[in-house]
């Protein structure tokens, strides 16, 4: 399978080969959706905290005596029964963070960019760089793309200018290709890579 070249214009420089064997399998939802919930739990900060017995303020002196007075027996006013008491086996501070194979990371990415590259979503272009730090420039070279909405941008190495260029366009980041994540680009509506980053993805994932 091939894939068109374009220049910053979106006009056509040359093409590019795909691999089918790599990305022209079935597409595994299974393996995107494990490297989604891998991604957001990671991210999850898991400050909650909630007191306990030990911790909230109050006697531990016992109220009252155990017999005679007609009332329930207790032993502390911090008790989990009564209000303002502790709480039992509440959140706690966590992390949520847990451990995904390399392979089924590899699989995602793989089952993603096959998923854009069917429906057409995948843009190749022969490089990504900027000639000044404006944000303008860059909304306008994603215009010509054809690019809108949110957007991945993805190279062998990002240019510094254009890294700057679009961190103020909402939606839209420049990533090199081996930090590139199935969520990146499940999430973008357009990836655009050019053709070093398309073949360096291609090695890693083949």
């Amino acid at each position: 399978m091939q894939l068109d070249v374009v220049n910053n214009e979106n006009k056509k420089v040359g093409s590019v080969d795909v691999r089918d064997e790599v990305f022209g399998g079935r597409v595994n939802t299974d393996l995107m959706w494990e490297s989604v919930v891998h991604a957001n739990a990671a991210e999850r900060r898991g400050t909650h905290a909630t007191k306990n017995r030990a911790l909230v303020s109050g006697s531990g002196k016992k109220p009252w005596r155990q017999k005679g007075t007609g009332r329930a027996r207790v032993g502390s006013s911090r008790t989990p029964l009564w209000r303002h008491g502790g709480t039992v086996f509440g959140p706690q501070p966590r992390g949520y963070d847990f451990k995904l194979s390399k392979k089924v990371e590899r699989g995602a990415l793989r089952a993603a960019l096959a998923q854009k590259m069917k429906e057409g979503d995948l843009i190749v272009v022969d490089a990504l760089m900027a000639d000044e730090v404006k944000t303008k420039a860059a909304a306008e070279l994603l215009k010509r793309l054809g690019v809108t909405g949110k957007a991945v941008l993805v190279d062998v190495a990002t240019d510094e200018k254009l890294s700057r260029s679009v961190r103020n366009i909402p939606g839209v980041s420049l990533v090199p290709s081996t930090r590139l994540t199935a969520r990146e680009v499940i999430d973008a509506r357009s990836v655009v890579a050019t053709r070093g980053a398309l073949e360096k993805l291609q090695e890693a994932l083949g």
